[in-house]
């Protein structure tokens, strides 16, 4: 039991994080709900499919119109010169005039709206957001699978380890009934030290059981405190117990469900990794083809060496342009075709690995089953066993005080009946868990 706390506890310590507001109360599936809108897992997982929301409108906005605009000024603090033939305005052949071009200071207003009107790479784009969209949503869904098993595991640790410390303590008592009585049946000189020590060690590892449970006691609440997401300190009263769990999750339908890995939710991620670089191979293709583009470019300027721009007496000089880009991809050294090649091969990957993760998931399946219905039959074995037990504790416990028995024999009746008690409780426990495996790799959570 120790080791399962222990591993549990790194996991999810490792995994999930806090909430604000804390029940008083929780059944299992009060546990699983909250657990779902409060643990921050939950909740970044939530964030990401809004995130793949805003990135697929952003991707499906860079084809559609574009406008900037563009405000200019400059001020030449020193116009540069330029020379032109002096022949121009009367001079000798040979020599040059020196002259300055426009004004010192101008402005300038434009608008440009830009459209594309056909580009590969931007339909890939647009595929791509979209498979970007299911991959969040599919990680949204593992999360919330692994936190519901994680609730399960930890909700039903601490009804273990409550439900130990109930029994242990129910046990102690009767021991030291027993010690009391057979103390003093030895004072009066009718039973053997023996027996007496007997029972006492018997009561040593009782008691020693019962303060190491229940410190395991403390450590499962603060585990399932954890991964519901609130602070590991508060307290809380789990209102289901082990036998009523154990109960409620015997189904035969579920071992009976069909075997199809394609459910699991891991197989949906791999597949969706294969669409991925399916589309990155397309994405290499396309980057072959043509682009055109569309524009219109339309502002005024204004030119004068003094700032007058403001002044409603300025003017303004108008001009618009409208035109197309077409560009074609001609030779690039066999860069695009390696690009393609090596898109290709890692699509060829993920394929092989969909399938591998397809064979693996049929055995995982099969074996969550399998691991199941064995929990299924080893509860019934254990019931029978603990009402087997109880009866050869009580048959020797009756044999003790009455002489015919000897305190062997009685301790060992009562480590039996301990055991058997403690495998019970585990074995409830079992089928819980199991179950919510099953469910898990089967995607049949209901």
């Amino acid at each position: 039991m120790r080791q399962t706390l222990i591993l549990y506890t790194a996991l999810i310590l490792a995994k999930f994080g806090y909430a604000q507001e804390v029940p008083s109360t929780l059944s299992l599936d009060e546990a699983i709900e909250f657990a779902l809108e409060n643990n921050r897992t939950a909740i970044n997982a939530a964030k990401d499919i809004e995130a793949a929301e805003a990135q697929k409108w952003e991707t499906t906005a860079t084809g559609l119109p574009q406008i900037n605009a563009d405000i200019d000024y400059q001020y030449y603090i020193k116009q540069p010169v330029q020379v032109v033939p002096a022949e121009f305005f009367g001079g000798e052949p040979g020599e040059f005039q020196e002259v300055i071009f426009g004004t010192q200071q101008q402005a300038s207003v434009f608008a440009r709206l830009d459209q594309k009107i056909f580009d590969g790479t931007y339909i890939v784009a647009l595929q791509s957001a979209k498979v970007f969209l299911d991959i969040s949503k599919n990680a949204k869904t593992k999360t919330d699978l692994e936190i519901r098993q994680s609730v399960i595991n930890a909700y039903g640790n601490v009804l273990l380890a409550k439900e130990t410390v109930d029994i242990l303590e129910r046990n102690i008592n009767v021991l030291e009934n027993n010690l009391f009585e057979t103390t003093k049946i030895y004072e009066n000189g009718l039973e053997e030290e023996e027996s007496v020590e007997q029972l006492q060690i018997t009561l040593s590892g009782l008691k020693s059981n019962f303060n190491n449970t229940q410190r395991l006691k403390d450590i499962a609440y603060k585990m399932l405190n954890i991964v519901l997401g609130i602070e590991i300190d508060n307290k809380i009263s789990l209102t289901d117990d082990l036998e009523t769990l154990a109960a409620k999750n015997q189904s035969l339908e579920l071992l009976n469900m069909e075997n199809n890995p394609k459910n699991n939710i891991d197989y949906i991620i791999a597949e969706n990794e294969a669409k991925v670089n399916e589309l990155k191979v397309k994405l290499e293709r396309s980057k072959a083809l043509p682009q055109l583009d569309a524009f219109i470019n339309a502002g005024y300027q204004v030119f004068d060496n003094e700032f007058t721009f403001l002044n409603n007496n300025t003017s303004w000089f108008g001009s618009s342009l409208i035109g197309v880009n077409l560009s074609i991809p001609i030779f690039s050294s066999g860069m695009r075709n390696a690009s393609t090649q090596r898109a290709e091969i890692n699509l060829e990957k993920s394929l092989n690995d969909l399938e591998q993760t397809q064979q693996r998931l049929k055995l995982e399946i099969e074996s969550a089953r399998s691991e199941y219905q064995f929990a299924l039959e080893d509860y019934e074995n254990k019931k029978d066993n603990l009402a087997l037990a109880e009866n050869i504790e009580r048959k020797n416990q009756t044999k003790f005080f009455e002489g015919i028995a000897g305190s062997f024999e009685l301790r060992q009746a009562q480590t039996q009946l301990y055991t058997a008690q403690q495998e019970l409780l585990q074995a409830m426990l079992d089928v819980i868990n199991s179950k919510a495996e099953l469910e898990t790799v089967l995607n049949s959570v209901e």
